[in-house]
């Protein structure tokens, strides 16, 4: 939903939360039990005397900065060339050019950090994802969103490759035997930048809907691409990285399917040291490993499905368009498309207001909404029967201290599902507000047991301190709109739900 606008930003430039966390699982947990080893990196490997390799050892304080010095850097970048080579044989993409490597401080991560977050069209779209997200109940209200994300990314960044200046980070705090396979992952993403341009490939999906005054379906569609893409390149440099580490034991990702899950879980528990990371409300947990978790799950899909080349090169050439397709690769491997959302007038629906944001909502956004309001188990159960959604957030003309109004239409499979999703949401509403009653139309004024309710239909309202909440079920798609007049949720309702009606649905 919003957490795009920061991988629009940084994405795969900076290998952070996913690869410590398998590092974490994979190289120093109980993985290794697991298959019978404890897998060192293939340079170790060689280097070992008899071959007794060791595996990475844990994160030590970071008291005694810099670890590496510049003659210990050199001497590493010299086995670099070797990571290169196997990078490129796992994922088929050639070396077209020498990678530039480079010694890099904390210090300087952090300035890298500070200058792209504080550039002026980004700090905006990170306000408006904070707002928004606390208008969903994602964040708490008090939360600060761009303190927490420069925190997390100065703990849990593991290298970065920059793409301007082609160059490979080290950084000087990490221990050598440590960062061998982070190189994996970030020489991945050199080969990936030969081949493809990463930069040019990454803005097909950099358009921000607020710069649009009426978007399209299409556009709505689209809004997950750069999300989706984001997966594909993670996705891949986990995938290479996890061969890399396997290496040793004789087994790959393709053949070690069962390690998965076990690697998904253990990115989410963290490691003990990652205290901004244990901080994180979940949305951010979530959202900020969903390339790495979902992503290696997708190219494990496609290897399978078509090897190398398809997992590879494939997915760069026929990329996927949204969250839906890398949660179910089923999905994207039978060229599944959704039937485009139908879209009200905005300008005409929000004449009153001046927009503040718009944006697609995914089949993971809808996944952590349900997760959040309900628990995981509901969450799983019902995310793969989304089918479509969007938001729209607006505030009051000339009113920039009102609570900001928003618009949320989801569509789902069956009309059961629209009803189990309005249910949650309306469950949602105590949670989210101080005060939330309902309002009943006609003369019943039975209050709704929102404890024991498992569908709702129809229309319902609440009254809440930042104005009414109102759920509408119809067919297969759910309205809600939170702090907007009555003329304009009933002119949203009819532009939304007429045409649907006019054709006979």
């Amino acid at each position: 939903m919003e957490t795009k606008k920061f991988y629009r930003k940084f994405g795969w430039r900076l290998s952070t939360v996913g690869v410590l966390l398998l590092l974490a699982t994979l190289g120093w947990g109980q993985t290794q039990q697991q298959t019978q080893a404890q897998p060192a990196s293939p340079a170790q490997q060689q280097s070992a005397p008899g071959g007794d390799a060791r595996p990475p050892q844990p994160q030590a304080s970071a008291t005694a900065e810099p670890k590496i010095s510049p003659k210990e850097a050199e001497e590493f970048f010299r086995s670099v060339d070797e990571i290169l080579k196997f990078v490129s044989r796992d994922t088929g993409l050639p070396i077209k050019q020498e990678v530039k490597k480079r010694l890099t401080s904390r210090d300087e991560v952090e300035a890298y950090l500070q200058k792209n977050m504080s550039e002026d069209k980004d700090a905006q779209r990170l306000r408006r994802s904070e707002l928004v997200l606390k208008k969903f109940g994602l964040l708490p209200r008090d939360f600060n969103l761009e303190t927490f994300l420069v925190a997390l990314l100065k703990e849990q960044v593991a290298g970065y490759y920059d793409p301007k200046t082609k160059t490979v980070n080290l950084l000087n705090w990490l221990e050598i035997e440590q960062q061998r396979p982070v190189m994996a992952h970030e020489l991945t993403h050199a080969l990936q930048d030969q081949s493809f341009g990463l930069e040019k490939w990454m803005k097909a999906g950099d358009a921000d809907l607020a710069d649009k005054k009426q978007p399209t379906p299409e556009d709505i569609e689209n809004d997950e691409i750069n999300t989706a893409r984001t997966a594909v390149v993670e996705g891949q440099a986990m995938a290479v990285m996890l061969d890399y580490l396997l290496a040793p034991s004789g087994q790959t990702l393709a053949n070690s399917r069962e390690l998965l899950d076990r690697l998904k879980e253990g990115m989410l528990v963290g490691t003990p040291d990652a205290i901004e990371f244990h901080n994180a409300p979940i949305y951010l947990r979530e959202a900020l490993t969903f390339p790495y978790r979902y992503g290696v799950d997708f190219e494990a899909d496609l290897l399978a499905s078509g090897g190398e080349q398809k997992a590879f090169a494939g997915a760069f050439a026929n990329p996927p368009h949204t969250t839906r397709q890398i949660m179910e690769p089923k999905t994207y491997l039978s060229g599944e498309r959704n039937k485009p959302m139908r879209l009200p007038d905005f300008a005409a629906a929000f004449k009153n207001y001046d927009r503040f944001d718009i944006g697609g909502v995914g089949e993971f956004d809808v996944a952590l909404l349900v997760d959040q309001y309900a628990g995981v188990e509901a969450s799983r159960e019902l995310y793969p029967h989304w089918r479509g959604g969007y938001y729209y957030a607006a505030r009051p003309k000339g009113d920039a201290s009102a609570p900001l109004g928003l618009l949320y239409v989801s569509r789902w499979s069956t009309v059961e599902h629209a009803a189990e999703f309005a249910a949650i949401y309306a469950k949602s509403l105590p949670k989210r507000y101080q005060r939330a009653h309902e309002v009943q139309e006609g003369s019943n004024n039975a209050e709704l047991d929102l404890r024991g309710l498992e569908t709702l239909v129809g229309k319902h309202t609440w009254l809440t301190e930042e104005g009414p909440v109102v759920i509408v079920v119809q067919g297969d798609t759910v309205l809600v709109t939170e702090s907007l007049d009555q003329a304009t949720t009933d002119k949203l309702g009819h532009d939304v739900f007429a045409p649907a009606t006019a054709e006979g649905k």
